[in-house]
């Protein structure tokens, strides 16, 4: 694989009637398309005999769709400062032609799970909201940040209850993707609240997407969010890693990698 010098070129793909946009990041030299047209990843084909793989992917009927990542706030305000860190990633992401929602779901009550096992039916969760609102965005999602701001040493009670629910009821659509995580806060408490997100992409396969530091923020404001340049700095850097790691498994994708299909784990008694 070839790396061009100006990995941030673009250039529609003059195949393609949708206009998508393609970022030239990786020519494939093992693919051998003519020149003018599109590649399996919907890019333009520079030479005879070479792709170049962006962030549009194939879907049904010849359409090409840009991939997304839905980033989840668990704030009780939705444009605060946890709103400001997800922010700070998105844009990172759609500076890679990546398209980015963020989903609130602080701002109204969320109730915890019940362990009723009604989501078997696999019809979501019986309790609806916002959850299953989630559930059907995950369903489409290639990637996903959970944010919440810090409440108490953990992640905010809306957004533990949301958590719980989104991963027993929709789990199947959490899996095998690429999942980032970040905190809010004045203080403390943050590398706690990171331990209890963490838990959640641990237990369905997703890989991690990290940067040079713990993932969060300080302030009490936006504005004092945005004078945390470290933490600042932190989530561009998961933005630019989750964007770089779509697109290594595009790429795998259109060379026939795909993930693994893991069996069903052992469960272990602890009493016996």
């Amino acid at each position: 694989m070839y790396l061009p010098p100006s990995p941030a070129v673009r250039a529609p793909c003059p195949a393609s009637s949708c206009f998508v946009f393609s970022y030239l990041h990786i020519i494939v030299k093992t693919q051998l398309f003519v020149k003018g047209a599109r590649c399996t990843q919907g890019a333009i084909v520079l030479k005879s005999g070479q792709s170049a793989p962006c962030a549009a992917r194939f879907a049904k009927k010849g359409e090409y769709l840009l991939m997304k990542v839905l980033l989840i706030n668990g704030s009780p305000h939705e444009k605060g400062c946890t709103y400001t860190a997800l922010s700070l990633i998105a844009g990172e992401l759609n500076a890679s032609g990546i398209e980015t929602e963020i989903l609130n779901v602080g701002t109204k009550p969320v109730g915890g799970c019940i362990g009723c096992g009604g989501c078997a039916a696999g019809k979501g969760c019986v309790f609806g909201g916002v959850v299953n609102e989630a559930i059907e965005k995950a369903k489409t999602a290639d990637a996903f940040v959970f944010g919440t701001p810090v409440h108490y040493a953990s992640a905010s009670g809306n957004m533990t209850s949301f958590m719980d629910r989104l991963a027993y009821a929709g789990g199947k659509y959490l899996a095998y993707k690429p999942a980032a995580i970040c905190a809010s806060a004045r203080r403390a408490g943050t590398t706690t609240t990171l331990d209890q997100l963490v838990k959640y992409p641990e237990f369905f396969h997703m890989p991690l997407v990290s940067g040079s530091y713990w993932p969060m923020v300080h302030g009490s404001k936006p504005e004092q969010v945005l004078e945390d340049e470290e933490g600042c700095a932190v989530m561009r850097e998961l933005g630019r890693n989750m964007a770089w790691l779509l697109k290594c498994i595009e790429l795998g994708k259109a060379n026939g990698i795909t993930h693994p299909e893991n069996p069903r784990r052992p469960m272990t008694n602890f009493i016996r």
